[in-house]
């Protein structure tokens, strides 16, 4: 299998249960590869997140709290039941949800640094899904902040708490303040990468143009406060990323995972 052709790739139900973070009657929690699409897609069901999770389940129909871009790994979470979806989705909405994200970006810092700008889809440009901090009739709110955890070698790692839900919110507000997520193809040095993969999946050219396959961006951790207390799961970062560390950070995946999950790393 080659996640990163032009065909989206098949998963089979072995390979997926070893996704799973938790399952229970009302919930299924899964650690997506930042390679694998959450709609179906041409190919069948064996090649969507949703189409897998319909195969394992079983259930005519499935309940996607929130989803995440294609090359976005990391957490989504499944209810298998309306009443249970209703709940989880209001919590969004009234934003008493804390989402955190970790992210390798370009360039080293050692502060928080807080971003309150707002965004819009571009007008123009070759990518027509891209969008960027603009103060134009059709923006909204965006407001994102990012904690610096261990620089090395020109990059960050940082975690990433978003307080709006602006699609590619994280990753527009990266390229505005010159940090960009590494590997980013729409957001990154060349949008035109974007174009190239769609068309012809991952070429010699990406290759030399980006030091990962994929953008460096993963969804970590969301603690839901409800009134009853609250429910929180959190997804180990993937493989990938934790080889771009060793590789090009010169830091041990082991000192990466400890660092995560010491008792000072709160934020």
């Amino acid at each position: 299998m080659n996640p990163y052709g032009e065909e989206a790739p098949l998963v089979d139900l072995e390979q997926f249960r070893t996704w799973i973070i938790e399952e229970d009657e009302n919930l299924l929690i899964v650690n997506k590869p930042g390679w694998f699409v959450c709609h179906p897609s041409k190919n069948g069901p064996m090649s969507s997140l949703v189409g897998v999770v319909r195969e394992y389940t079983g259930a005519d129909k499935l309940h996607l709290v929130a989803r995440l871009d294609r090359e976005t790994s990391g957490l989504i979470v499944f209810a298998k039941r309306p009443a249970v979806a209703r709940k989880f989705q209001m919590a969004i909405q009234a934003r008493i949800v804390d989402k955190s994200y970790l992210a390798i970006v370009e360039g080293e810092f050692s502060e928080m640094i807080h971003v309150d700008e707002p965004v819009a889809r571009r007008k123009g440009g070759p990518v027509i899904v891209k969008s960027e901090v603009s103060y134009d009739r059709t923006s909204q709110t965006a407001v994102t902040d990012f904690f610096p955890i261990k620089s090395a070698n020109g990059y960050t790692l940082c975690l990433v708490k978003p307080e709006t839900g602006r699609k590619h919110q994280i990753r527009i507000h990266a390229e505005w303040l010159k940090h960009r997520i590494v590997g980013d193809k729409i957001y990154g040095p060349d949008e035109t990468l974007y174009i190239d993969f769609i068309e012809n999946g991952w070429t010699d050219r990406l290759e030399a143009a980006l030091p990962i396959k994929r953008q460096a961006l993963h969804c970590w951790r969301y603690v839901f406060n409800f009134p009853e207390g609250p429910k929180t799961f959190t997804a180990p970062l993937q493989p990938d990323m934790l080889e771009f560390f060793k590789q090009h950070m010169e830091l041990e995946q082991e000192y990466v995972l400890q660092l995560l999950s010491s008792e000072d790393f709160k934020v």
